[in-house]
């Protein structure tokens, strides 16, 4: 008798039951997929932070040691071609757009070197360390998900990158998503994310060998510019698909640190800037590829959280109607309104200024149009004490460092005498202050002020033609905005209602690009470091921005 024939009903069913859970647990582990070393893939990079979607279409073929990126519907191109010469060639094609001349197709080159060879980029992850983590559904497609977990500790306090690649339960497999989500155990929260989802692979087509080459009416000089930043553009995808080839972004935050003087008080508080720069480079070189006739830049401000960037927008939302009176541009005939026109230029406008990390941006565009009267009715150009406008004027409805209204300043002025200079009150501290006004010391008295109409492009041409600088309120809530570096701005998410509008400015200007696109000249308070001198022209497409939405200037008493 064998032993089988000894077992009781019971045991036998436990015996079947132990099998099929054997069974089952071997079919939940399947085999870590593998692909071929040649392919054609495309779909979209996602940075769920900047709300950016980007196109991408790969042709990659490891055996020839060579692939190519394109992204933004083949706006922007990347050769990788290792198998040129010693340590291969990269080559990156895009239109360049350059200050004041319109954007032309350009080729940079960027030569491998000893220790760091140009090699094919993947948009498919290095599985090595990846586990099987379970089946699911991405993408409305059966996948089975695989991931990887890399851990760093710091100070007791750990930061953990979980990268999670889905591919189809098909056979053979193919890539369907590849999300990196990153979590610090010390603030409970995500400090980088992104995702690049797949929408077609082909490994089974013979990819041509004209994808691979240079076009030859283009001719390939040195990519512009010093440093790490040039390797990271012309490679922008190997710190997200292959992160364990190194971070170039550790050298790129060396030599920013270095840049702006930077130095941080703890290490954890240097790991979760390191973080914060991480993801506006991220953003700055992805919007920078799509080529949008404005160009982004690392600026002093790139080590910021959104949170911190959102604290120097400090322009209030307009609860009620302000006593202004109205501008309907009627006393200026159409014809007597100039193409285009720069205060700067001509004079009127102070030096830029920096507010630093303060909600004070009221006081400057306040302040700042106050001063193009003066040179209206004297001459002169003048420094006026944003300071003080931060100190003197909580009675009428301003929170210092927290925000404000030009209006509510214009009314403060009426009632209680005028404007310092900077150099008389003292100057600007970026924080809230003890006020010590004297009338007696006020340069400027206002009479009455005025809203130009709102909306209407137009009436703000007439009175920045003949009343000079003007307050105006824009949405700078796009994160785009932060880093603009030079071109004329236009991101259609960017509000014109006055309920959008969060950040007080002063219009200085206006004109027509060299692409025949009409803008605004804006003068910000976020220093000389931040767009093109502390300036941004900002497209009239749309009231983008909402530069002509809420509109003000001031008429001073005669001295």
């Amino acid at each position: 008798m064998s032993f089988l024939d000894k077992m009781s009903p019971r045991h036998m069913v436990l015996v079947c039951f132990i099998l099929v859970a054997s069974l089952a647990s071997l079919q939940a582990s399947p085999v870590k997929p593998v692909f071929k070393d040649h392919y054609h893939a495309s779909g979209q990079i996602r940075l769920p932070y900047a709300e950016i979607i980007e196109p991408f279409e790969i042709f990659f073929q490891g055996p020839k040691n060579r692939s190519r990126m394109d992204t933004y519907s083949g706006m922007d191109k990347v050769y990788f071609r290792g198998d040129e010469k010693d340590y291969g060639n990269l080559y990156k094609i895009s239109p360049a757009t350059l200050k004041g001349i319109a954007s032309l197709e350009s080729c940079f080159l960027i030569p491998g070197e000893k220790g760091a060879p140009v090699m094919p980029q993947s948009m498919l992850p290095d599985l090595t360390g990846f586990t099987f983590l379970s089946g699911g559904l991405r993408n409305g497609q059966s996948v089975n998900l695989w991931q990887n977990k890399t851990t760093m500790t710091f100070f007791n306090q750990s930061r953990t990158s979980t990268y999670t690649f889905a591919v189809t339960t098909t056979t053979p497999p193919r890539p369907v998503q590849y999300r990196m989500m990153g979590f610090d155990s010390l603030l409970g929260s995500h400090f980088d994310e992104y995702i690049i989802d797949y929408d077609f692979y082909d490994e089974a087509t013979a990819i041509s060998d004209d994808i691979f080459s240079i076009p030859k009416n283009l001719t390939c000089a040195g990519f512009p510019g010093p440093g790490v930043e040039q390797k990271i553009k012309g490679n922008p995808m190997r710190e997200m698909v292959n992160p364990e080839m190194g971070d170039r972004l550790h050298q790129l935050f060396d030599e920013y640190k270095q840049k702006y003087d930077k130095s941080y008080k703890t290490d954890l508080e240097h790991v979760q800037r390191k973080g914060h720069f991480t993801k506006n480079v991220r953003m700055i070189h992805s919007i920078n590829r799509a080529n949008l006739g404005y160009v982004l830049d690392i600026n002093h401000m790139a080590d910021q959280s959104h949170q911190e960037l959102k604290r120097m927008r400090g322009r209030l939302r307009q609860t009620r109607p302000n006593n202004g009176l109205p501008y309907d541009g009627s006393d200026v005939s159409d014809d007597a309104v100039p193409d285009h026109i720069d205060w700067n230029v001509l004079g009127a406008v102070s030096p830029v200024k920096d507010q630093a990390v303060c909600g004070s941006c009221w006081s400057f565009g306040s302040a700042e149009t106050i001063e193009g009267a003066v040179f209206m009715q004297s001459g002169k150009r003048v420094r006026l004490s944003q300071q003080m406008l931060m100190d003197c004027t909580w009675a009428a409805g301003n929170n210092g460092c927290d925000g404000g209204e030009e209006w509510r300043v214009y009314e403060w002025l009426m009632k209680n005498g005028g404007i310092p200079l900077e150099e008389t009150y003292g100057p600007y501290l970026g924080q809230n202050g003890m006020c010590h006004y004297d009338k007696s010391k006020a340069v400027a008295s206002i009479k009455k002020y005025y809203n130009v109409t709102s909306g209407n492009q137009k009436d703000l041409k007439k009175a920045l033609a003949t009343k000079g600088p003007i307050a105006v309120g824009i949405d700078a809530a796009v994160p785009s905005f932060s880093f603009y570096s030079y071109g004329t701005y236009y991101d259609a998410s960017c509000g014109n209602t006055v309920d959008d509008l969060d950040h007080a400015v002063l219009a200085v200007g206006y004109g027509t690009d060299s692409s025949g696109q009409d803008y605004w000249l804006i003068k910000n308070s976020w220093s000389t470091h931040w767009g093109n001198n502390g300036y941004v022209a900002i497209s009239m497409k749309d009231n983008n921005c909402g530069v002509a939405t809420a509109a003000t200037y001031v008429e001073l008493e005669k001295n």
